[in-house]
C-alpha cells in the first residue's frame, strides 16, 4: 500500500512543518483506506515497545508525539487495547517518576486486591448461576495512565481512585447485559451518580458497556463493566474489528458502510481543512478533533444526534438539515426558549 511508505520528498522551512505534512498526508491516505492507519498505530507501537534502546531526547519526543496523536487517534477509532499500552509507555518516559510511584503504589497492596477482587468474582459468579446467566467474570486492570489522569483531575491519593478493584462480565445477549446489572446491584450498594448505559447511549467510537461503581465489603468500592461477547471485541479493537469481521464474512458493501461512518468526522475535517496553508493551524485543530468529547441530545421525536462537546442550538440544526441551520430563528431546550449559543448538554432536546 502506498499509504504506508515514507510520507513527502518536498522542502519546508522547518522540521516541524515538514512532520505536519507528513500528518496531512497520512490522515488524507487513512480517509481513502483504513488500513493505512491501522498499520501505522501497530509501527508506532512496536516503536514505544522498543523505546528503551534509544536516547532520552528522541523517547521524550517520540513520546509526546505519541500522546498527543497516535493515542488520541486509537481512542478515536475505539480501538482501546492500543489505546491504553501507547499511553502506559508514552506516560513511563514523560513523567518517570509518577509512572514509578504508581506502579510501586500497585504492587505493595496487589496481593490485598487480589484477594478482594476473587472474593467479590465468587459471589457474583454463583448468583449468576443461580439466575441461569452464562457470564465470563474477569478482573480488569487499571491502566497505569488513566489512574494518574484521575489523580491530578480530582486531586487524589492512589487509595482513593475507587476502580482500582474491577471487574468485567461478559455475557452473551444485551439482555443479558441488564439482568447481570441487576443481580450486581442487588449484592452490593450502587454508588449514586457513578452508573453509565453506553449500550442505550453508544460512544461515538462504538462502544458499548454499562459501567457502575458499587460499594463491596468494609465500604470499598470497585467497579464493573457489563458488556456482550460482541460489544467486547469492538471495546478491544475498535474499528479493525469491524473492518476484520466485514472482511471474513465478504460482505463489501456493510465494509465500506461502517468505515464510512465512523471515519465521517475525519473527511469532513480534512475537506475544509485542505486549503489550510498553515501547519500549526493545521495541527492543533487536527488535535481538537482528536481529543473531542460527545454530547449525546435528542430530538422531539426522540432521535439521538450526536455531536462534539461544546457544539450549541446552530450545531444541532444544520446536523439536521442545512434548511433547518439556515431557516433557525431560536431555540427550545427543555421546553424553554433558549439563546441559539447555549451549549448543549447531553439531555432531552424539545
Amino acid at each position: 500500500m502506498t499509504g504506508v511508505t515514507k510520507l513527502g520528498k518536498l522542502q519546508y522551512t522547518t522540521r516541524e512543518e515538514q512532520q505536519v505534512e507528513n500528518y496531512r498526508k497520512m490522515f488524507l491516505a487513512m480517509g481513502k483506506d483504513i488500513r493505512v492507519i491501522l498499520i501505522k498505530l501497530a509501527d508506532r507501537l512496536h516503536n514505544m515497545r522498543t523505546l528503551k534502546y534509544l536516547k532520552r531526547e528522541r523517547q521524550i519526543a517520540n513520546s509526546r508525539e505519541t500522546m498527543d496523536l497516535y493515542a488520541p487517534l486509537a481512542n478515536r477509532l475505539g480501538i482501546y487495547s492500543l489505546k491504553w499500552e501507547l499511553e502506559d509507555l508514552a506516560f513511563k518516559y514523560l513523567e518517570p517518576e509518577e509512572y514509578r510511584e504508581i506502579v510501586e503504589g500497585l504492587d505493595e497492596k496487589r496481593e490485598e486486591r487480589l484477594k478482594f477482587i476473587d472474593r467479590i468474582q465468587e459471589q457474583i459468579r454463583l448468583e449468576l448461576k443461580m439466575q441461569r446467566i452464562d457470564a465470563q467474570i474477569t478482573g480488569r486492570a487499571k491502566h497505569i495512565y488513566s489512574i494518574y489522569r484521575k489523580m491530578q483531575r480530582d486531586n487524589i491519593g492512589l487509595d482513593q481512585v475507587y476502580d482500582l478493584h474491577a471487574l468485567r462480565i461478559i455475557v452473551n445477549s444485551v439482555k443479558d447485559c441488564y439482568a447481570a446489572l441487576g443481580v450486581v446491584h442487588d449484592l452490593y450498594n450502587p454508588m449514586p451518580g457513578r452508573f453509565k448505559d453506553y449500550i442505550a447511549l453508544p460512544k461515538v467510537n462504538m462502544y458499548q458497556s454499562l459501567h457502575t461503581t458499587l460499594i463491596g465489603p468494609k465500604g470499598i468500592p470497585f467497579e464493573v463493566q457489563l458488556r456482550t461477547w460482541d460489544m467486547h471485541r469492538i471495546a478491544e479493537f475498535g474499528i479493525a474489528a469491524h473492518w476484520a469481521y466485514k472482511e471474513a464474512n465478504k460482505t463489501k458493501k456493510t465494509t465500506v458502510k461502517v468505515q464510512d461512518d465512523k471515519l465521517s468526522w475525519l473527511r469532513e475535517t480534512l475537506e475544509w481543512q485542505k486549503d489550510m496553508q498553515d501547519p500549526e493551524e493545521f495541527l492543533n485543530t487536527l488535535k481538537t478533533e482528536l481529543f473531542e468529547d460527545e454530547v449525546y441530545v435528542f430530538t422531539r421525536n426522540g432521535d439521538i444526534k450526536v455531536l462534539p462537546k461544546g457544539a450549541t442550538p446552530i450545531d444541532f440544526a444544520y446536523n439536521i438539515h442545512t434548511d433547518v441551520g439556515n431557516k433557525m430563528t431560536g431555540a427550545k431546550i427543555n421546553g424553554k426558549m433558549m439563546p441559539i449559543i447555549t451549549k448543549l448538554k447531553s439531555r432531552r432536546y424539545c
